[in-house]
């Protein structure tokens, strides 16, 4: 089973998450921010992957540590688990419709990071979470595993709706991308040999 335990500590946020791979979807999520909790849920659940995270972080000041620091943690979690990438599909994508709103996830495990954010959400917060924090929670995932990320919005008027679209595509894409291929079990998928 491809699991981790991880620890990540600042002095803005502490953060303790375990990661397994090959769950079933299960999580405990604590980040204090509850449309972050929401979010995490919903990408746990529908990318298949069991989710223990606690966060007790500078929320006092706003929400962008607890996000970004979450992304780098959990980046950071993929990476380990996924190890030298022996196997995997490597490639994921999902078109996600929630309601009024559609967005295109779609994912390279690569060993690169690129991350493209092509979604316009009409408001600036989702209750006391600002919408840009997504983003910043998306950078620093991709920053960490590391991968290419692309989100593109096609559609969309309700930002809950938008983001959820965006988390539980992500959870779509990345469980096909972190896929085992039964037949090239042993193979890197890279001509080089290695994804760097």
């Amino acid at each position: 089973m491809r699991e981790v335990t991880l620890e990540r500590n600042t002095n803005e946020t502490q953060i303790e998450l375990t990661l397994n791979l090959d769950g079933a979807g299960r999580y405990e999520v604590d980040t204090g921010c509850g449309f972050l909790n929401h979010m995490l849920e919903l990408f746990a659940r529908h990318g298949r992957f069991d989710l223990v995270l606690t966060c007790h972080g500078d929320v006092e000041v706003d929400y962008h540590h607890t996000a970004e620091d979450i992304g780098i943690a959990l980046g950071q979690a993929f990476a380990r688990a996924l190890g030298e990438m022996r196997g995997i599909q490597r490639y994921g994508s999902f078109y996600l419709p929630m309601d009024e709103a559609l967005v295109l996830c779609a994912v390279d495990l690569s060993g690169r990071c690129t991350l493209n954010w092509d979604v316009h959400c009409k408001t600036e917060k989702v209750g006391d979470f600002d919408v840009e924090c997504a983003s910043e929670f998306w950078l620093g995932f991709a920053r960490n595993v590391p991968a290419t990320f692309h989100f593109v919005q096609f559609a969309g008027e309700n930002t809950h709706h938008i983001l959820e679209a965006c988390f539980k595509g992500a959870g779509h894409a990345l469980a096909a991308a972190v896929a085992i291929d039964a037949a090239h079990r042993d193979e890197i998928p890279s001509t080089k040999g290695l994804l760097v």
